[in-house]
């Protein structure tokens, strides 16, 4: 299974997934290893329009590549991979093009159950992270699903970002701090009101949301932030991605990985 899988994706990206390989095995040799590397994984429609093959073959090559990079993380020992797999933004896609990728992303997820695949043969934990709630119902009971399933694998973690954007993790996270800290001030008030003694801290601390409060409701809390970020199409921008976690990580933009 490995091996085809392997054998696969080279044959697809050419020798672009070695490039990747490489890569990585050089930055390690100079460094401690990463503890965390995230990945915008794009170009597939590109890849395909340059080889005059359908749209879903490029998507199939992007999935073919995501399995062989868990793979080499593996082997590297580098504990936390992150994958940028389906935005927010991708929903502005043509009906069909946003359905197809939906029953894709479907049949892959249901993949991953099955006890001879990649995450199950390494111990990968899985988490999806994002807005699932705008995902359709098959899609988000079969996430959860694999979550549930994989939740006792402990030797590395795989976060598949699927209804993501940073600003709208943003937005989630203060909002969630918002009604945290308005519970908190309902509470303090009920207290009140029984003549509960309330101390000075709990007063103080009912005052102000601080930047520990929203961190703690951001989608990727589940992780430390990532050491690397790396785009394999050749863009040099972040898309929208862990905006809130890269401020201080090396990014990587291969130029023509994927072309």
């Amino acid at each position: 299974m490995l091996k085809r899988i392997d054998g696969l994706a080279v044959s697809l990206f050419g020798g672009s997934l070695l490039y990747v390989r490489t890569f990585v095995g050089r930055l390690l040799s100079v460094g401690p290893i990463p503890k965390h590397i995230a990945f915008i994984m794009d170009g597939n429609r590109r890849y395909a329009k340059k080889r005059s093959m359908a749209k879903s073959k490029g998507y199939e090559a992007g999935f073919l590549a995501v399995m062989a990079l868990i793979k080499y993380c593996f082997e590297l020992s580098i504990e936390y991979m992150t994958i940028y797999a389906f935005s927010i933004d991708n929903f502005r896609r043509k009906p069909e093009e946003v359905q197809y990728l939906m029953d894709l992303i479907l049949e892959k997820i249901e993949g991953l159950l099955d006890h001879k695949s990649i995450v199950n043969q390494y111990g990968v934990r899985v988490h999806f992270i994002g807005n699932l709630k705008l995902l359709s119902e098959p899609v988000r009971l079969a996430a959860e699903e694999v979550m549930e399933a994989t939740s006792n694998n402990t030797k590395c973690t795989l976060l598949v970002c699927l209804a993501y954007s940073s600003t709208d993790e943003i937005v989630h996270a203060v909002q969630e701090s918002c009604q945290e800290k308005w519970n908190e001030i309902q509470e303090v008030n009920a207290n009140k009101a029984q003549d509960i003694e309330i101390t000075r801290e709990i007063l103080e601390s009912n005052d102000v949301i601080n930047l520990v409060d929203i961190e703690r409701h951001m989608y990727m809390v589940l992780a430390p932030d990532p050491d690397i970020l790396i785009r394999t199409s050749g863009e040099t921008r972040l898309s929208n991605f862990l905006l809130w976690q890269t401020y201080k990580l090396c990014a990587v933009f291969t130029k023509g990985i994927v072309s």
